[in-house]
C-alpha cells in the first residue's frame, strides 16, 4: 500500500509541476555580470614567454631555426607595504 501512495504522489508531482517551477528563471543583473569581469580582469597584466622544450628537456625550434616560445598573460600583484614586528623579548 505504501508503495502504491508514494508512486501515485511523485507520478502526480510529475505530471502537475508547481507554480514555482513553471516560472521563468529570474534574469541576472547587469551590475552582476559587469562586477565578476571587473573582478577577473582588474589589474596590471603582463606577458611572460619561456622557451618551449620537449619531453628530453632540448628546446623545440620551428623551421626558420628559431626557437618556439610559450607565452601566456599573468596578473601582476603589488606588494603591499608592512610594519615592522620588534624582536620578542627574552
Amino acid at each position: 500500500m505504501k508503495h502504491l501512495l508514494t508512486t501515485m504522489v511523485l507520478s502526480l508531482g510529475l505530471a502537475f509541476p508547481t507554480y514555482t517551477l513553471a516560472k521563468d528563471p529570474p534574469k541576472a543583473e547587469p551590475k552582476a555580470e559587469a562586477k565578476a569581469e571587473e573582478g577577473a580582469g582588474k589589474g596590471e597584466m603582463k606577458k611572460v614567454c619561456h622557451p618551449k622544450k620537449d619531453k628530453a628537456g632540448n628546446e623545440v625550434k620551428d623551421k626558420a631555426g628559431k626557437v618556439v616560445e610559450e607565452c601566456k598573460e599573468i596578473k601582476v600583484r603589488k606588494k603591499l607595504e608592512g610594519t615592522e614586528i620588534p624582536p620578542a623579548k627574552k
